[in-house]
């Protein structure tokens, strides 16, 4: 049981019809399932009360709903601040040490890969974001739906305006905050990438009393994180690789498929393998070993963790893709790009051994008045990463296109439709493909169609 009807209505101000309890929450009607509870949220574009019999249908046990309904339900006055009333309600509940994660790029890898660590010390005791709700509905659907007898709660937090993090960090109140990198990311809506890394520190304003704020050593940004960090934090400890780091990686002998790394927290050493490919990944583990530190979690158990780290669809993911003649190697990186993540995963494509190296690459979106610079710039990181044909998708991609014309070969389409056809007339076997774009270019479709009609072996 997660909610009972009367729980529900004393945490909402609303009144129950009758007598029930879920055992999960969702807002999506299409994620629905046995048990749940289902939050009527009321949008621009749609009403969720009209989905509210598909919820049923599809086993729901309750909802919470601005009108009243012939099915078990909590009627309250508005269903988007009732779901913020059950996620504080969730949070005041719980004795969890709770821990937020942001950041430009790798917010999402770092809560699950931290998760993964913690749940493999405390089986079932550590709770997570999903996907990556991480917005103003997402965070407090994720923490209503955490498990009241809970040790440990990992929350991404996301935003692409000033004030949106200080907002939810209030409602998380987390126990650790981490920022995992700042960088040039939604910069049509911030005057500098200086802007960006005040937006981001926001998020240590709703440290708990006592609370340890997180914080990338390497960063140009790292000592404004700090003094946004020193007003509410307890302790502040640095992750990197670079000396002076609090937690570092002191060697790491990379591969194509991940690296082996001795860091040292604090005092103590801790040899691993890392299971994802990338410096950006080995940073990222860094900041992983220094919250379940904090949290005083069980650090060779998350090295562990980390050496059977999946990759994440979109966000990481290989495939052996069957081609005509053989496999190739796909990298998904479909779900968002920034110009620092771009540069990252194109370093993790030089990387890959491969006969040819692919890069299928969508235009990076919301960058304002400095987007074809942005774009036009990633023509050093392709040719570090000895790629020889490119697949380029967008209007935006129109600089990078130019930059690129006469060095190697390309083609530029305006849509990812487009660019699955380029792709798959010259697919071969021994080729290694990267995928990635914001994800309103579409690029997910491109890869689901061909890891579906390729029948893949995925890694």
């Amino acid at each position: 049981m997660l909610w009972t009807s009367s729980e529900i209505a004393a945490a909402t101000g609303g009144t129950a019809s009758i007598d029930f309890a879920v055992t999960g929450v969702a807002f999506n009607s299409r994620e629905v399932g046995p048990g749940d509870l289902f939050i009527a949220l009321s949008g621009e574009s749609t009403d969720g009360h009209r989905f509210v019999p598909q919820a049923f249908a599809q086993g729901a046990a309750g909802a919470i709903v601005a009108q009243p309904v012939d099915h078990p339900h909590v009627l309250v006055a508005d269903t988007t601040e009732a779901l913020e009333a059950l996620a504080r309600a969730s949070r005041a509940r719980t004795r969890a040490t709770i821990i937020g994660v942001t950041g430009s790029a790798g917010k999402t890898g770092t809560k699950e890969a931290l998760h993964a660590a913690l749940d493999r010390a405390e089986p079932g005791e550590a709770h997570k974001s999903v996907k990556s709700y991480n917005n103003h509905t997402g965070v407090p659907l994720s923490l209503s739906r955490m498990p009241r007898e809970s040790r440990f709660g990992v929350f991404e937090m996301g935003m692409n305006h000033a004030g949106e993090l200080a907002a939810l960090t209030r409602i998380v109140r987390p126990h650790i905050a981490i920022v995992t990198t700042i960088a040039p990311a939604h910069t049509q809506f911030f005057p500098s990438v200086e802007a960006i890394a005040d937006a981001k520190g926001e998020i240590f304003q709703g440290l708990e009393p006592g609370g340890t704020a997180i914080v990338p050593f390497d960063s140009p940004y790292r000592d404004r994180l700090i003094a946004a960090a020193r007003p509410h934090a307890g302790r502040i400890v640095t992750f990197g690789l670079n000396e002076g780091a609090d937690v570092r990686a002191i060697e790491v002998m990379p591969s194509a498929n991940g690296s082996f790394v001795v860091a040292r927290v604090g005092e103590r050493e801790l040899s691993f393998t890392l299971a994802q490919p990338g410096a950006h990944w080995v940073a990222n583990a860094m900041a992983v070993l220094a919250a379940v530190d904090a949290a005083g979690g069980d650090l060779a158990q998350a090295g562990l963790a980390l050496a059977e780290l999946d990759g994440l669809a979109g966000r990481g993911a290989q495939h052996d893709v069957v081609v005509e003649d053989g496999t190739a190697r796909l990298i998904d990186e479909s779900y968002n790009a920034n110009p620092a993540s771009m540069r990252a995963t194109l370093k993790v494509l030089g990387a890959t051994p491969a006969a040819r190296r692919i890069a299928v690459l969508g235009e990076m979106r919301e960058l304002g008045e400095d987007s074809d610079a942005y774009h036009a710039a990633l023509a050093g990181p392709v040719a570090e990463a000895g790629i020889e044909y490119a697949i380029l998708v967008g209007d935006h991609m129109a600089p990078l296109a130019s930059a690129l014309e006469g060095k190697i070969d390309l083609v530029h389409v305006p849509r990812a439709v487009e660019a699955g056809a380029a792709l798959d007339r010259m697919l071969r076997a021994g080729d290694a493909v990267l995928v990635k774009g914001s994800n309103g270019v579409g690029l997910s479709a491109l890869v689901g169609a061909l890891v579906k009609r390729r029948q893949p072996c995925s890694i």
